[in-house]
Order: C-alpha cells, then sequence, then structure tokens
C-alpha cells in the first residue's frame, strides 16, 4: 500500500457528447445524445444537459427519446474522438511516463513516477489544476476531472468527486492519505471496482448497500455468497486497500466485434455473411496486435433476449480470416434461427505470441476433414456506430456526420430521408449555422473528416 497520494485518475467530462458540443456550436448547452439513434441502438454518451432528463448510458435509445424527445440523438464520430483522446493521453505522459489509459477518454497516471513530489498535497493539486487547463487548451475546449489519491480505487473516488455539479468547482479532488476509509464508508457499494449490477443485487439481499455496510460483514459471509476470490477483494477494497499498480501495458485478453440489428434475422446465409465479415474485422485487430489465437467464441442473442455463447478451442494458434471464419460458421449452423436473432458477435480468446497451425483438423464427431472453401464473395457490412447495423455503399448520411458542399461549405447531418439530407452549415469555432436541405445524390455534398485539432503530439502534425 502506498502511503502517498501518488495516483492520478483523469476522466473526460460526457467526452462523446462535449466532442459533438465542441466542434457544432447550435449544440452548446443543448441536450446531446451519442448513440441510440436505430430502433435498437443504445446511448454511448450523453451531455449533462440530457442527463438532466434522466438519461444516460446503456440506455435504450427508445427510452432516451421518450425522456428527452428534442435532444440531438447523434450517431458518433469516432475519427473525431480518437484524434482528442490522442492529444489528452499524449499531454498525461508529459506529467508520467507511467500512464495507463483504461478507454478513450480515462486514464490512470502514477505521479512517483513523474518524480513529482507526493508529499506536497497543495502541490498535487496544482499539477491537477495544471493539467486540466492543459487538455481544456489542446483539446480546444473539453473539461475532465481529476483526483488524486493513495491508489487506484481512491483516485477513481477523488475524479468522481471532482465531477460538475458535486460542489468542487475547479472539478479537482484529493483524497488526503489516511482518509481514505472514512472517505469511501458512505459511497454505495457499487463503488467498489469490481461490484457491477448482480453482485450489487447479491450484496443488497444480505443487506449491504454502502461500502460501511460491505466493511461491517464478516469475510465468511461474503466469501461464501461471492467465492473465494470475489469476497476476499471485497473486504479488502471496503477497508481502502488496493495495491494495484498503474500499468502502462494494458494487455487484451480477448478482441471481438459484435453487431445489434435493426430486425430480428432469420435468414442464415445472411448471417453467415456477417459472421464471416465479423471474423475479418476481428482478424484484422488480432493481426495488427500481434497475437494468435487458440479460442473462437460465437455469441447470439435471440429474439426473447436469451444469449446464446459456444466456444471452440483449435489445438494450434492462429490469425487465420479464413480458420476463424470457418469455426464460427460451423458454430452459427448449430444455430437454430427461426425464433430470429437480433445480435450476433465474433470473438477471439487464449492468445499466443507465436502462431501454432494445427496440423489437422477434425470434425464435430473427432473425425479427419479437409480444410474446406470459404465463401469469398461476401456481402460488405459495415458495423454501424454502438452497434447499430448498416449497409454502406458511401452515400449514406448518418446525422452528426460531418460534409462538405461546394457552394455552403463544411457542415454536419441533421438528418437525412426519403432521398434528402438536411444540413446544418456550421463548424468548430464557426458562428451558429444556417439549415439547408438538399438531395443525397448532390454532386456538390461531400462527406468530410473531423476539423484537425492544432495541437498534435510530436511525430503526429502533418
Amino acid at each position: 500500500m502506498r502511503s502517498t497520494a501518488s495516483i492520478l485518475h483523469l476522466d473526460m467530462d460526457a467526452f462523446f457528447a462535449s466532442v459533438e458540443q465542441r466542434d457544432k456550436p447550435s449544440l452548446v448547452g443543448k441536450a446531446v445524445i451519442v448513440g441510440g439513434v436505430g430502433g435498437r441502438g443504445v446511448v454511448a454518451t450523453a451531455s449533462y444537459e440530457a442527463r438532466a432528463f434522466g438519461v444516460h448510458s446503456a440506455m435504450a435509445g427508445s427510452q432516451a427519446r421518450r425522456l428527452a424527445p428534442h435532444a440531438a440523438f447523434l450517431s458518433g464520430r469516432f475519427e473525431a474522438y480518437r484524434e482528442s483522446s490522442k492529444v489528452v493521453m499524449a499531454t498525461l505522459r508529459e506529467v508520467s511516463p507511467l500512464v495507463e489509459p483504461l478507454s478513450l477518454d480515462e486514464a490512470f497516471v502514477d505521479l512517483e513516477a513523474g518524480g513529482i513530489d507526493v508529499d506536497d498535497l497543495e502541490g498535487l493539486r496544482q499539477v491537477a489544476a495544471d493539467l486540466r487547463a492543459r487538455v481544456f487548451e489542446r483539446t480546444e475546449g473539453l473539461s475532465c476531472s481529476v483526483g488524486i489519491g493513495s491508489s487506484k480505487f481512491m483516485a477513481k473516488v477523488a475524479s468522481e468527486m471532482a465531477k460538475p455539479k458535486r460542489g468542487y468547482s475547479d472539478q479537482t479532488a484529493l483524497v488526503a492519505p489516511g482518509t481514505e476509509a472514512d472517505t469511501i464508508a458512505p459511497l454505495p457499494a457499487r463503488a467498489i471496482p469490481g461490484v457491477g449490477p448482480v453482485t450489487a443485487q447479491r450484496l443488497e439481499k444480505l443487506g449491504l448497500r454502502t461500502i460501511a455496510d460491505v466493511r461491517s460483514a464478516r469475510e465468511s459471509e461474503l466469501v461464501h455468497e461471492l467465492g473465494q476470490a470475489a469476497g476476499t477483494s471485497l473486504v479488502a477494497l471496503s477497508r481502502a486497500w488496493d495495491d494495484r499498480p498503474v500499468a502502462a501495458s494494458r494487455i487484451a485478453k480477448s478482441i471481438s466485434v459484435e453487431d445489434t440489428f435493426e430486425h430480428d434475422l432469420t435468414d442464415r446465409q445472411e448471417c453467415r455473411q456477417i459472421v464471416e465479415r465479423h471474423a475479418g474485422l476481428v482478424c484484422g485487430r488480432l493481426k495488427k496486435a500481434g497475437h494468435f489465437a487458440r479460442t473462437v467464441t460465437l455469441k447470439a442473442k435471440m429474439a426473447d433476449f436469451q444469449v446464446w455463447s459456444r466456444s471452440v478451442t483449435l489445438t494450434g494458434a492462429t490469425d487465420s480470416p479464413e480458420r476463424i471464419s470457418h469455426v464460427a460458421v460451423q458454430m452459427l449452423d448449430s444455430l437454430d434461427l427461426r425464433e430470429g436473432v437480433r445480435l450476433l458477435g465474433v470473438g477471439v480468446s487464449n492468445f499466443t505470441t507465436s502462431a501454432q497451425e494445427e496440423l489437422f483438423t477434425t470434425d464435430d464427431d473427432g473425425h479427419l476433414r479437409d480444410e474446406p472453401d470459404v465463401t469469398e464473395d461476401v456481402t460488405p457490412i459495415q458495423p454501424g456506430p454502438f452497434g447499430r447495423r448498416r449497409s454502406f455503399d458511401g452515400r449514406t448520411w448518418p446525422p452528426g456526420a460531418d460534409l462538405i458542399h461546394d457552394d455552403y461549405g463544411r457542415g454536419w447531418v441533421w438528418g437525412s430521408g426519403h432521398g434528402i439530407v438536411t444540413c446544418r452549415f456550421e463548424h468548430r469555432g464557426s458562428q451558429i449555422g444556417r439549415v439547408k436541405s438538399v438531395s443525397q445524390d448532390d454532386e456538390a455534398l461531400h462527406p468530410a473528416h473531423p476539423l484537425p485539432l492544432a495541437w498534435q503530439p510530436a511525430g503526429e502534425n502533418g
């Protein structure tokens, strides 16, 4: 355990929605919801204005529309989010070489590894304030919350305390060494790392609602209810005992791609094409990571919301799209599609760093078989933002996408349908723009990349 407040946690505020508000002047101060644009879409991020209506991430888009019918629902622009994320992570690495990204908008930083005087609490608060100012300037207007504590757990608690409307006007918070146990005592048990909805429900049945409740429980009771590893970990964390180090390199344990469909699918050939496409995408990420996989998994969510999952472990490790596709399709063929499937996903795991190709393969009965041909003519399926499936022909206009019109300039898609694209012509730094509707086949209308940020990490300019 550390005796100093030497771990920092940075969390961007409503990241995706904030990027959209930054780049679209007419949305500043308005309810913005990223994701949830399809019939079965899921909210990825809601602006604080949208959260005031009760909208939150992971909520069904249909419910979000009922709560905030006048909000702007946007499909998401990952290129813009990734660029801002790179700027944030590069800024953190100026503070310390030991940075552990958790996602595009969140990371831990080991301040001690950066040579910072971690005994000077006022100095640490100034480090956090300076960091927030640099992030705001370099991302051209994005805000973040920063927490500092003696462990990952406490730094995360501190950054949550620093969130807007929590009473910290400068959006920085520090949990002083020695005050950890008292700080977390009133928090809900869900605040403990690793306690998800299912575990929280089990604790609720035991009458354990807060961290103080968990701390007062007998360890034997928690171990009996949750198992040895989870019970022991819960006891330690409820006492603010957390010695997890900041790890600059996070090794993925699995890679997967999945899609939720607008309508339940029953056509087996269409499902095969989607599975083959997913296998290709997974293999692309597998090769980029320098891994080979031994286990292939197919996941399906049926029309009745039942989740079906099956895994096959190979006798060797591979990064072959053909091999992984064949295995995934084999598993699909054992799935009854008559009631319809609403989600399909392909994943790989059990990684090695060298290929261990199988000398031979067998069928389900253990008999030797030749490698079958894999369909090469696959209908392209473009995974839509946040799990929404979208066929892509180069002329689709999802809400929020960047565009340029030869006559009207740069703007974004306000909405589209019936052969018409409604555009608002404005961009980051401009005045609120006018709205115009044009034909989706207008040759003067072009998809565009997001405007680049002026500040770029070293080596990425140009």
